[in-house]
């Protein structure tokens, strides 16, 4: 078991570079299933979900190679229809070789996912598209059991635009006979990049990056090089670092238009940010200005940076509010905050933030990913020692996190428990 600790109140100023995108990486890793020839995916951050998705990926019959940021991936064998039920649960982008495996083998059986414990996340609207294309489908004992014969297109609606839903609904149409639209599609930078490496190894994927996609379904992919996006929200937790400790960042091998909704709201909030190609930069002197923030699906505000924008608003010169419109358990960091000497309040889906004027050091649990987050920002703003636990939760989505921070003048330190 390990603690983050951290000394607060220093303002950090300098460059950070961030890495490839864990939520692009992860489906672009599943739609190789569909691959007949080798692929090769640069710029593939080297985290725990990575090599969880290499494991799922081996142990249906691929071989999977990680080194220096880069993945060779190459079919070793007849594939397999089930992947194993504990990584699964570990990581709900396992999911996403539901798709790929009905295309390839026309069966799959997938156990129910896990992940972070953020709300209901149902694979209903991944389950209902893939009938409207043909699969039948079974829950048993915690397992989907799919089986088709060869998909068919189809015209699929989302209720919502769920990201998950659109990368696996995608992959399994780039297969399919005929032509499948789906509406209310997710418009993620992350949908796009899947859209594009399918379209790298001979799909033909149109309109990603709007609510409709296209998709002819061709046959025989071959494979290919890619290179992965960069993770923007890797970039928004570092420009908030640098301005909530009265700092300056910039965050480099980013791309900016991706940050569009997340810049608007810290500039509201008196940032000054500057982009250029590949780089923001973000700067800040004194207290934040209130904001009102409601996430939404892209291009809205990300709810992954919901919790660390709350952090950074504990301290602001007022009151802000947050309506969480995504996800329904989304505000398990607010009594940790709190702990910190935030003055929060949330109820329902809407937080409000009375801004203190500082944040006290206290010993903290994350108890997912982005509230990790959002305490080491805490932590980073705060009079005093910080120990933040639930360590693992934060090395699934930022590599070397306290080493970057380090660099840009950050006093934190990775500590065993036991010597904490």
């Amino acid at each position: 078991m390990e603690k983050i600790v951290i000394e607060g109140q220093v303002p950090l100023r300098g460059k950070v570079r961030c890495e490839g995108a864990k939520n692009a990486a992860l489906p672009i890793m599943a739609a190789t299933l569909l691959c007949e020839e080798p692929c090769i995916l640069s710029g593939v951050p080297p985290l725990k979900d990575v090599e969880t998705m290499s494991r799922v990926l081996c142990s249906i019959g691929l071989d999977v190679r990680i080194e220096d940021g880069t993945i060779s991936v190459r079919q070793r064998g007849p594939l397999g229809l089930e992947p194993p039920y504990e990584a699964v649960r570990a990581m709900r982008a396992s999911f996403l070789v539901l798709g790929p495996l009905l295309c390839r083998l026309g069966a799959a059986r997938i156990p129910l996912p896990g992940g972070c414990d953020i709300g209901q996340r149902p694979v209903d609207l991944h389950l209902k598209g893939l009938q409207a294309m043909g699969a039948s489908i079974e829950l048993k004992g915690g397992y989907v059991e799919a089986k088709a014969r060869r998909l068919s297109g189809a015209t699929i609606y989302l209720d919502f635009p769920s990201v998950g839903a659109t990368e696996n609904l995608m992959m399994a149409a780039s297969q399919a006979f005929g032509e499948t639209i789906i509406e209310n599609a997710a418009q993620e930078p992350e949908v796009v990049d899947l859209a594009n490496f399918l379209n790298t190894i001979g799909a033909n994927v149109r309109g990603a990056g709007t609510s409709r996609i296209r998709i002819t379904g061709r046959r025989g992919f071959g494979g290919g090089e890619y290179t992965i996006i960069p993770d923007r929200l890797e970039a928004a937790t570092y420009l908030l670092a640098g301005i909530a400790t009265g700092g300056s960042i910039r965050v480099e091998n980013v791309i900016p238009e991706h940050l569009t909704a997340f810049l608007a709201k810290i500039q509201e909030a008196g940032a000054e940010v500057s982009t250029g190609l590949r780089y923001v930069a973000a700067s800040m002197e004194g207290r934040a200005n209130p904001v009102t923030v409601k996430t939404l699906p892209y291009p809205g505000f990300p709810t992954d940076l919901q919790a660390p924008i709350m952090s950074f608003l504990a301290t602001a010169r007022g009151t802000s509010i947050i309506i969480e419109s995504v996800f329904e358990r989304r505000f398990a960091h607010v009594e940790e905050l709190n702990r910190m000497g935030a003055k929060i309040r949330a109820e329902g889906s809407h937080a409000v933030i009375e801004g203190v004027e500082e944040l006290t050091g206290a010993s903290v649990e994350a108890s997912d990913l982005r509230a990790g987050a959002a305490l080491v920002l805490a932590g980073l703003q705060a009079r005093g020692r910080t120990e933040v636990s639930g360590v693992s939760h934060i090395k699934r989505g930022y590599y070397q996190l306290v080493e970057k921070l380090k660099r840009v003048g950050a006093r934190i330190e990775v500590r065993c428990e036991e010597n904490a």
